[in-house]
């Protein structure tokens, strides 16, 4: 069995935990981000710093010219990034179509060709509201073509599936990590709005731990 591992990692807190979750658990790791054409690429440029420091191997693919092809996203379109909860039906507007089936795939493509038995992601309960490609059936489907689609089968791995925000952020403060080396926001600006949906889900997740969110907020 491989201990090599691809880590599917954006730059945000949940990535940021499962990455160093892989670590851990003593796996070769390599991460991998995209450039979809998301307004917050500014998450993009934190991954790379915090893969330097560590010293892991990263790729950041640019995949911004199939963007035509995933449109009517607020994340990636001229729409405004909607403010309030997760749970509020205006955040579908953030929804990229079919983005974790291609951000996975590719993945898998790059875990094959380095011979590593596992991909992890950062999905997790939380999300699965808003976003189809978070929930358990999603991950079990893709599982299972992950395992059928090349000669060498690999395993999707989600350590934080069943978990909320709060969740990951108390098993990342367990790991001791700094959270001021993520981005969040879904607006890539100097400082994060504290108004989008995961500017709110990462603010109550630092109050459900009673703890301060080291970044620093317009509001």
């Amino acid at each position: 069995m491989s201990d090599k591992a691809v880590v599917v990692y954006s730059g945000g807190m949940d990535s940021f935990t499962v990455l160093n979750t892989a670590i851990q658990q003593g796996l070769e790791v390599h991460a991998i981000s995209f450039n979809y054409g998301q307004k917050h690429s500014k998450e993009l440029l934190v991954a790379a710093e915090v893969c330097k420091e560590l010293n892991i191997p990263h790729k950041v693919v640019d995949i911004t010219a199939i963007n035509s092809l995933m449109a009517n996203s607020s994340l990636t379109g001229e729409a405004e990034i909607p403010e309030g909860h997760y749970a509020n039906d205006n955040m579908k507007s953030t929804v990229v179509p079919n983005r974790n089936m291609v951000l996975l795939s590719m993945a898998i493509a790059y875990a094959v060709s380095l011979e590593a038995s596992k991909v992890f992601y950062g999905a997790h309960s939380g999300d699965h509201h808003i976003y189809p490609d978070c929930r358990p059936e999603f991950v079990e489907a893709m599982n299972a073509v992950a395992k059928i689609a090349n000669y060498q089968a690999v395993e999707i791995v989600t350590p934080f599936l069943h978990n909320s925000k709060g969740e990951i952020l108390k098993a990342g403060l367990a790991m001791q990590l700094d959270y001021a080396k993520t981005w969040t926001c879904y607006n890539g600006r100097e400082k994060s709005c504290g108004k989008c949906g995961a500017c709110n889900e990462r603010l109550e997740a630092f109050a459900e731990q009673g703890t301060q969110d080291p970044l620093s907020y317009e509001i």
